[in-house]
């Protein structure tokens, strides 16, 4: 039996919808147990953001996997403040994709943009950055290729430097751009509850 692909992955799993500051945020339920979570701006339809979560080894729900977007912030507590001021200077390294393109931004990088190269490790699939200071350096993965099973392309891929912020663009496969085409068709026809009706309800 062949496997499905992610697309049929997607129409397969329980979704349900919300409508909420702006943002469609759809709830994935797969067969498997695991959760994806995604946020779309309602007007642009472009992905905000979108997290995991997997059951943990007691059944329970694990805690949610940003993939896409602002990374959460493990620091809670009394010495949440102490610690952000100590590692506000570190690289946050985040993703944050357009409707063409997947995007990293790797924050507090002030070197110029001459420093930087990214490359693609075909063999690994993932991506590598490396500074010839060698003062960084990051290996990623694609998730959205390889659930596709869809090849890296070092000639998709390209950076810039502004602001202290390194911006790397991955620039989409016409297969995956007419998937989420497809996808948005489909996501647009759940019936959508309103200012946090329901269970998803944040008010």
């Amino acid at each position: 039996m062949a496997v499905p692909s992610w697309l049929e992955r997607l129409r397969a799993a329980s979704k349900t919808a919300l409508v909420q500051d702006g943002k469609r945020k759809i709830h994935y339920l797969f067969e498997d147990g695991r959760e994806m979570a995604e946020e779309y701006d309602v007007k642009t339809s472009q992905l905000v953001s979108r997290k995991w979560r997997e059951k943990n080894t007691l059944g329970g729900s694990g805690k949610w996997q940003v993939e896409v977007g602002e990374p959460a912030s493990p620091l809670l507590g009394a010495l949440e403040s102490e610690l952000i001021k100590e590692s506000s200077s570190n690289p946050v390294f985040m993703r944050k994709d357009t409707l063409s393109s997947f995007q990293w931004r790797i924050r507090n990088l002030p070197y110029a943009k001459e420093v930087y190269s990214v490359s693609v490790e075909k063999e690994q699939r993932c991506c590598v950055i490396r500074t010839t200071n060698k003062k960084y350096y990051k290996k990623f993965s694609i998730p959205d290729l390889d659930r596709y099973q869809l090849p890296l392309d070092a000639a998709a891929l390209s950076f810039t430097h502004a602001n202290n912020t390194l911006i790397i663009t991955y620039q989409k496969p016409k297969e995956i751009l007419a998937a989420e085409e497809q996808l948005q068709k489909e996501l647009k026809k759940i019936k959508a509850a309103n200012n946090g009706d329901g269970d998803c309800k944040t008010q």
